[in-house]
């Protein structure tokens, strides 16, 4: 993650947006052109690359703790799907380090909820 404040190009914010999205549970193993594009508009939006992962983290977790009586949900498909959180959260912001509860709450639940011991993920969760 970029920290706040830091001023960074497009490509290191389009970068970060996409691991953060590609790193999440029911995500693609790679991002199609429209999830760049995607991640091109929310940067010439303007809007925080911190806005954009805690979107990611929360309609993740909102997913993982639906009811088990629920038909389970299809995977997503495309950086879009996350959107409508984004401006959720661009209205109604976050307090601050709430992005850390989200990434081990997500962490936790993701490790019990996990289907099959096969590796998505590439890089370290130490980051």
């Amino acid at each position: 993650m970029i920290p706040p404040g830091v001023e960074i190009d497009s490509a290191a914010y389009i970068a970060a947006v996409l691991l953060s999205y590609l790193d999440l549970p029911d995500t693609p193993l790679s991002a199609s052109p429209n999830d760049h594009r995607q991640a091109r508009r929310l940067f010439e939006g303007g809007i925080p690359q911190q806005i954009v992962e805690s979107a990611l983290l929360l309609a993740s977790l909102r997913r993982l703790i639906r009811p088990a009586n629920l038909p389970p949900l299809p995977p997503i498909r495309s950086l879009a799907y996350f959107q409508p959180v984004i401006d959720e959260l661009i209205a109604q912001p976050m307090p601050d380090h709430y992005i850390e509860y989200l990434r081990s709450k997500l962490n936790r639940i993701a490790d019990k909820t996990a289907p099959a011991p096969v590796q998505k993920k590439t890089f370290s969760s130490d980051r």
